[in-house]
Formats: C-alpha cells, structure tokens, sequence
C-alpha cells in the first residue's frame, strides 16, 4: 500500500477451538456480530446496507462489500474504513479467523471530528480485546 498519508491496516489473528461453520455463524450474522462486538442490522448479502449501533457514538451507517461463505465477509464501515472478516478451516475444530481494519489515513478525521492516526491507535487496542477475548469467549465457551 503506498497511498500518500495511508496508515497501516489494523490485523488482528486468532485460531479459535471451534468448527468453520460455527464461526462463519459468529461473524456473518447480525445474531452472531451482536453477541461479541456490537448490535447491528446485518445481513450476509452483498450490497445491503446496514447500520452498526456504537452506543455512546451513535449509528454508523456500513456496506456490505464482499460475502464468501464460509471464508470471507467484508464492509464498508462509516465514510472511510472497510472490515474484512477471514476464516481458513485448518482442522476439524480449528478455524483461523483474521480481522482487518482498514482504510486509515494520516490527514483524514473521522465522522466525529477524531483524527485518524490517534482512533488507529485506539481502535488497534479495542480490536485486540475484540477479537482476542470477546469473540473467543463467545466462540469456545
């Protein structure tokens, strides 16, 4: 990525004690995205638009992009970031699943007026506990 002002994309890799499919559950429906990060309206179909429910931050309004069952769902997250959720099956009951967060920029603000550079570096640490606690817990207990 050499884009002038980009920022790294956030990557945060797990392997969860649990079968693709029930992962692919988890991160792939609305039921699922609610129990380990937030409430939302989504649906695993390309091109619909659904909104993530930030409490204390309001509504973000997101995009469905790409949706590869069970491997690979992605979206378009408020103006500037793109989600992308990976699952590679590596036995039964091992699923390797990454999150990548990206679409940062040095000169760019968020919709709420915060500069990405310090939200990358907030959010690189959400995403950390996100994914790495809350969503294992969710997943293998």
């Amino acid at each position: 990525m050499s884009t002038q002002g980009a920022l790294p994309e956030i990557r945060k890799t797990v392997i969860l004690n649990a079968s693709i499919e029930k992962v692919w559950k988890a991160v792939a429906t609305s039921e699922g995205i609610a129990a380990w990060w937030m409430p939302n309206t989504f649906e695993p179909i390309a091109g619909h638009e659904f909104v993530l429910h930030a409490g204390q931050f309001g509504d973000s309004l997101c995009k469905v992009t790409e949706i590869d069952p069970p491997h690979h769902v992605a979206f378009h997250w408020g103006k500037d970031w793109h989600i992308t959720f990976e699952l590679s099956e590596l036995e039964q009951n091992k699923t390797e699943f990454t999150l990548i967060h990206s679409g940062w920029d040095e000169a760019q603000v968020t919709e709420f007026g915060q500069p990405h550079p310090v939200i990358r570096g907030i959010m690189d640490g959400g995403w950390e506990n996100i994914v790495k606690n809350l969503l294992v817990h969710y997943i293998e207990d």
